[in-house]
């Protein structure tokens, strides 16, 4: 760790040392290859205007970006992470989940670039994840995935499943057909409209530098019962080194030369929502929303993808602490569904060397 925890910070309790908390770190590493996230989704339904199952996406992913045994269908490129969670408590007012309560709780996590393709090259306008899963296994854990745009470009199952196929890049432009394009957005107006909106909020040089959002709705749930409809996001305190000139993995390259050289931190910030609010993740909610900053994640460890380590994690958004629920938003199911598919299959399946090797980035 670059700095002891903040004075006055307790977990569970307990005040924390440099000792104990890299103790607790080792303790997050024995859930990692237990699919604990895939509970969220009961059965193999999705739903949808035709009849889509966790298969029918896993299929349509791979139709699209090809079938590369042992990776993520979606977001397959990525580099794993590991750092804590510092809670200023100021959230616990609205949540009563443990690891929203002063304190500090050990972090693991995993940056990632949308797509099927772990050998993609680095493109600045690909979509940037950030899994985290906060906190030991069991109740008290909190999983999230969280992206680097202001609102989701879906709203729908249905409208996830033809977004897929109508993003597919011809073999011959490199690019999305557009008549194909051109139907989907027709068809799918909160499509254009969302689009619209990511395209007037073009993303940043690199990773550190990203603002990572949750862009579904949840509910924090206080300790008597109290329900308020918050997003969260996580907001850089940092500039990103420039990404290099050539190579296929430039915005992962600065990513790792940033974090051996110093930590790097995100404040924590939820939005707090009111019932005039929408739960369609397409739609933002009005800039004037009150702010909680609940404390601050600093990251200070990356590592190559591999056994132990966040490549094994699923990142479910829908494995939530008490205290934090989720809305009657349906994309929050189909993700949650896609992604234990998803670790189904890889789970059972031989692994790759990442693209990413960190111990191979040139200072």
């Amino acid at each position: 760790m670059d700095q002891p925890p903040p004075a006055g910070m307790h977990w569970r309790g307990t005040p924390v040392s440099r000792r104990s908390l890299l103790v607790g770190l080792g303790a997050v590493g024995a859930f990692l290859a237990v699919d604990l996230g895939a509970v969220a989704y009961a059965n193999d339904w999705i739903g949808g205007a035709t009849t889509l199952t966790r298969q029918s996406f896993i299929d349509r992913f791979q139709s699209v970006f090809g079938v590369h045994p042992g990776f993520r269908r979606n977001h397959a490129k990525g580099v794993a992470v590991r750092g804590r969670f510092d809670s200023t408590g100021d959230a616990s007012a609205l949540s009563s989940a443990e690891v929203l309560r002063a304190g500090t709780s050990p972090v693991v996590g995993r940056f990632s670039l949308g797509g099927g393709n772990p050998a993609a090259v680095d493109a600045a306008g690909t979509v940037r994840g950030l899994g985290l899963a906060i906190g030991f296994p069991g109740r008290h854990q909190w999983r999230t995935a969280m992206l680097n745009l202001p609102v989701f470009t879906v709203n729908s199952p249905q409208g996830f499943f033809d977004q897929l196929l109508a993003s597919k890049a011809d073999p011959a432009t490199g690019k999305p057909d557009p008549a194909t394009m051109a139907a989907f957005l027709d068809a799918h107006p909160e499509t254009a409209a969302a689009t619209a909106i990511v395209k007037a909020h073009p993303p940043t040089p690199g990773f550190a530098d990203s603002t990572f959002s949750s862009l579904n709705t949840f509910w924090a749930v206080d300790g008597s019962g109290t329900r308020t409809p918050v997003r969260w996001a996580l907001v850089p305190r940092q500039a990103a080194l420039p990404a290099g000139k050539g190579g296929d993995d430039v915005l992962f390259d600065a990513l790792v030369r940033q974090l051996e050289s110093t930590a790097l931190h995100w404040d924590l910030r939820f939005t707090v929502g009111t019932g005039d609010d929408p739960v369609d993740p397409t739609l933002p909610w009005p800039p004037d929303r009150r702010v909680v900053q609940a404390g601050t994640l600093t990251l200070d460890t990356v590592e190559t993808e591999r056994a132990g380590n966040a490549r094994d994690v699923n990142f479910d958004p829908l494995v939530l602490p008490d205290g934090l629920e989720p809305s009657d938003d349906p994309i929050l199911s189909a993700r949650s569904a896609v992604y234990a598919a998803s670790y189904r299959a890889r789970s059972g399946e031989p692994k790759s060397p990442s693209a990413v090797q960190v111990d191979q980035v040139a200072p």
